[in-house]
């Protein structure tokens, strides 16, 4: 069975597909033939724009973490060779203190329906019984539906320097992530206490507690570039529009909400 056959999933795309059209018709006269892409990036913005209070949530959870550290690292000595043990102090300290290792995610899970619609439109020949003129509409040469993987294989000179230059940048702005979020960098956890020494992993800590969450969080970055390999440009220009946004937001947030651990 065809998903787009669906009436709730035909009517959600064929909405989806006119507001992208009429805001590309808006654009052109300033956008010109980058006038779909320049909507992308708008619906990135707005996206982002009416998700500030989950980011504004995620950094007040994240503080909450890294003032919970040490104690995660006192939990994860004491119960080091009792790995379900320490799973459930663990769990039972972050519901104690009204937080949870998790919300870095919310962002993400958040706006996985909206990749999931800019996909669908620039993948499909037809949306809701109709032409799709989205495709038709390219950035700096390269077709909006087209994607990185498959400007390799039909030899599509264009696509494969445009999508590789955006697959570049989600890659960059990782990195730069990643490195803001390690000890040493601009969201490094200021030293207002010490950290035990944990000794040996336990099996499950590492993705419960902090410094494990962000290395997880900073590897999803990397994920996103090779995600951005396969999908359309579109999708993989609102990918890079996301993270770009995401670095920027956690730099802001992170002033108001600083990192610090307690003892």
């Amino acid at each position: 069975m065809n998903l787009l056959d669906l009436p709730l999933v035909s009517t959600v795309l064929d909405a989806a597909y006119r507001a992208l059209m009429g805001l590309s018709d808006l654009l052109e006269p300033l956008a010109g033939g980058a006038a779909a892409a320049a909507a992308v990036v708008l619906l990135t913005l707005a996206v982002r724009a009416l998700l500030v209070p989950v980011g504004v949530s995620q950094a007040k959870a994240e503080r909450d973490r890294a003032r919970l550290a040490p104690r995660l690292a006192e939990l994860q000595r004491r119960h080091r060779n009792d790995p379900e043990r320490l799973r459930r102090a663990t769990v039972e300290l972050y519901t104690r203190e009204g937080t949870t290792p998790l919300a870095g995610c919310l962002p993400m899970l958040a706006q996985a329906p909206v990749v999931g619609v800019v996909y669908a439109l620039f993948l499909h020949a037809e949306i809701a019984g109709h032409g799709n003129a989205l495709l038709g509409h390219t950035l700096f040469g390269a077709p909006l539906g087209s994607s990185l993987v498959g400007g390799l294989g039909a030899g599509g000179v264009p696509t494969v320097v445009v999508a590789g230059v955006v697959v570049l940048a989600i890659a960059l702005v990782g990195e730069l992530t990643r490195r803001a979020s390690q000890p040493g960098g601009r969201l490094a956890l200021p030293r207002t206490a010490p950290v035990a020494d944990t000794g040996p992993s336990v099996p499950g800590a590492a993705v419960l507690s902090g410094p494990g969450l962000q290395n997880a969080l900073g590897a999803l970055q990397f994920v996103t570039a090779v995600i951005a390999c396969f999908v359309p440009l579109a999708a993989s220009l609102y990918l890079l529009v996301t993270v770009t946004w995401t670095l920027g937001q956690r730099l802001v947030l992170r002033r108001r909400y600083p990192l610090v651990a307690t003892a």
